[in-house]
């Protein structure tokens, strides 16, 4: 009389398993899940922008100044080479 949702859920994979074939499943898969990612990005791009809007366009500190990483790191270098010229 009632069959378990698990079930179907066999026989729904077993028959795509037999229209797609083993080599194609996979990345069947991986486009499917990359299509659900995009989705769930845009529905989040778009609770971002309706955040974004209602938050204060002026800010109260301003942006800080960024450096280049290549050059802290070069800074970093010279002076763990000075340090160790010393020692």
């Amino acid at each position: 009389m009632f069959r378990s949702p698990s079930a179907d859920l066999i026989i729904v994979l077993v028959i795509v398993l037999l229209f797609l074939g083993p080599k194609r499943l996979p990345g069947l898969g991986r486009s499917l899940g990359s299509g659900i990612r995009e989705f769930k990005q845009g529905i989040g791009g778009h609770r971002d922008e309706q955040e974004r809007a209602e938050l204060p366009a002026e800010r109260s500190d301003p942006p800080r100044e960024r450096t280049e990483p290549a050059r802290e790191r070069a800074e970093l270098a010279s002076e763990r080479a000075e340090s160790e010229s010393r020692s």
